[in-house]
């Protein structure tokens, strides 16, 4: 059997703060809360993708996260303003040929990236 991956989890120290940013960014809906500890956020049943994860830690891990996500748009500089919008932080913007991508920074600090092809 091949392993697949199911969830990304996101260390904080408040997951009800960051459930309200990306649920509304990822149109995911809080699947389970298990007392404010662990949150499990989740596409509409049926409908694929990945789970989310939020854990409540006494002590995230300062600075630059080292694992991250990318998402692909047709439209990044719209995604990158809405997600502003939202309370997202933008913090750089790369070109290299063929991709230009900004990352971005949820409101507890946790890097991501907003890439689109071009």
């Amino acid at each position: 059997m091949g392993m697949t991956i199911g969830m990304i989890t996101i260390d904080t120290s408040d997951p009800h703060r960051l459930a309200d940013f990306w649920t509304k960014a990822l149109d995911l809906s809080v699947r389970h809360d298990w007392g404010g500890e662990f949150l499990l956020l989740a596409p509409a049943e049926g409908s694929g993708g990945l789970q989310l994860g939020l854990q409540r830690v006494d002590d995230p891990t300062p600075g630059k996260n080292r694992v991250h996500f990318d998402a692909h748009v047709d439209d990044r500089a719209a995604e990158v303003a809405r997600l502003v919008g939202l309370g997202a932080t933008e913090v750089d913007e790369h070109t290299v040929p063929g991709l230009t991508w900004t990352v971005l920074a949820d409101p507890d600090g946790n890097r991501f990236c907003i890439g689109q092809p071009g």
